[in-house]
């Protein structure tokens, strides 16, 4: 399937896109209403196609080109004129008031990986960068939930975050393969750390003090994530509280590998993680 065509008008489709993935994800929205379930899942396939075009090997004028088209697709779902793959994603646009600028932000943060290969980001740019391909997506999100507006950012901003370090941590190896390093050019330099190859860094024995202090940083988020859960309704928050259970798993099963080498690839327990599901989606 072509990368610029992967959001469909078709619910099936959808559904099977998110469930070949085998993500997290899909376990947390099977547990919303039709409309919702919907919703998220054209958004998420939305995500997987600028996602796709970020990390594809296609040069980087043609990803750039590809992802300015998805702009001009955006645009003219709000302008009533979408492409017809996009009709469904433009329903649940005006249903659930999904915000223009949400999509946009989505977009350039895949052009952050599009146009060169990041590499020990200053603590600002990895911020952005945080913002944007997760925490972007969190707001669309919590606006399908019905979240307040208020307490719907900021779990957006945390839980969106809490996330993206995780995958940050658990993937310095995979980052390293493509060019590409996460980790903060400031906690680099602080351990003495040379911020120019990913490949270096990742196999620096100084590399687990700058780990557990993004950890901690990680945790912090989920913390403040939990807050605003509890706050909330329930039924508002149940496929985030999934998410976050999940993404907690990860990260406990990156920090007890450690950050030392060799590292091993950091896999889901999938008992574990449904037991998650079921327990906010049964109790």
């Amino acid at each position: 399937m072509a990368v610029s065509n992967l959001v469909v008008d078709d619910t099936q489709h959808t559904d099977a896109a998110a469930a070949s993935s085998g993500s997290s994800f899909y376990l947390a929205m099977r547990i919303l209403p039709p409309a919702q379930r919907d919703a998220m899942y054209q958004v998420y396939a939305f995500c997987r196609a600028v996602d796709d075009i970020a990390d594809s090997d296609l040069p980087r004028a043609e990803r750039a080109a590809a992802l300015d088209q998805w702009r001009a697709d955006i645009d003219a779902c709000y302008a009533g004129t979408p492409r017809a793959s996009l009709a469904a994603l433009t329903r649940h646009i005006h249903t659930f008031g999904l915000q223009r600028e949400d999509f946009h932000a989505m977009i350039d943060g895949m052009a952050m990986d599009a146009a060169e290969d990041i590499c020990a980001p200053d603590e600002a740019t990895l911020d952005l960068y945080c913002d944007r391909v997760a925490s972007a997506a969190g707001r669309l999100s919590v606006r399908i939930f019905g979240m307040q507006e208020a307490p719907g950012r900021a779990l957006s901003h945390h839980l969106g975050r809490a996330l993206q370090l995780t995958n940050i941590l658990r993937d310095i190896d995979e980052d390293a393969d493509i060019n590409r390093c996460y980790l903060p050019r400031e906690l680099l330099a602080r351990e003495g750390i040379g911020a120019s190859n990913p490949h270096q860094i990742a196999a620096d024995a100084k590399l687990p003090r700058v780990c557990d202090t993004l950890v901690q940083r990680a945790l912090a988020h989920f913390a403040e994530a939990d807050a605003i859960m509890d706050a909330a309704p329930r039924a508002e928050v149940r496929a985030p509280r999934i998410m976050s259970g999940v993404y907690r798993v990860l990260l406990e099963r990156t920090v007890k590998r450690g950050f030392d080498l060799p590292r091993t690839k950091v896999s889901k327990p999938r008992a574990r993680l449904m037991w998650i599901v079921a327990r906010y989606w049964l109790f």
